[in-house]
């Protein structure tokens, strides 16, 4: 759960632990939003360590229609933010004018509540870093009548999640480096 991925976090990351605690008491989201965020957070870093940790904490909160809301947003923010950051990033107006030719059926029809769906694809579109997607999914966001205090609650919670998944990841490779070193 939670509570051993912050003790697996060393103390130079203490502000890491701090933040996510606080960010789980927050009640600016629902609980239902803030563990989606926290679980769609979690699925973008591609940590395993955190998904089990975090897929085992919304279990307690997120219904089954909403843990595959959750999947299904990282899914297909997966590919689409790929789509849209090389359209952005290629500056070619040729390539916006053609279809996309992928199918995005699940962006119109989601598991479960369709704002909580641009929610989770907001939190993945922002750890993957594809500024059409953000804007896209924030815009979606607030025509449902979500506040800006919402939609920063849930993008506070994709940060630090990124964040611990990165120190998780580093102290891994540092003690596989030194096991290596040691066995050596």
């Amino acid at each position: 759960m939670l509570d051993t991925i912050k003790q697996q976090l060393p103390a130079y990351a203490k502000d890491l632990k701090l933040n996510l605690s606080s960010l789980m008491r927050e009640e600016v989201l629902s609980p239902v939003r803030r563990y989606g965020a926290l679980l769609a957070a979690a699925l973008a870093s591609g940590n395993t360590t955190l998904i089990k940790a975090v897929t085992e904490e919304a279990e307690g909160f997120l219904s089954a229609s909403e843990l595959e809301n959750v999947r299904a947003a990282n899914a297909m923010m997966a590919m689409t933010n790929i789509y849209y950051r090389f359209l952005h990033m290629a500056k070619d107006a040729e390539y916006s004018r053609m279809a996309a030719g992928l199918r995005m059926q699940v962006i119109g029809k989601p598991p479960a509540d369709k704002t909580d769906f641009e929610l989770y694809s907001l939190v993945v579109s922002s750890v993957n870093g594809c500024e059409f997607c953000v804007a896209a999914h924030d815009a979606e966001l607030k025509k449902a009548g979500l506040s800006h205090a919402e939609i920063q609650a849930s993008i506070r919670i994709a940060a630090t999640v990124h964040a611990v998944a990165s120190v998780l990841a580093s102290e891994g490779a540092l003690k596989t480096s030194q096991e290596i070193g040691v066995a050596a």
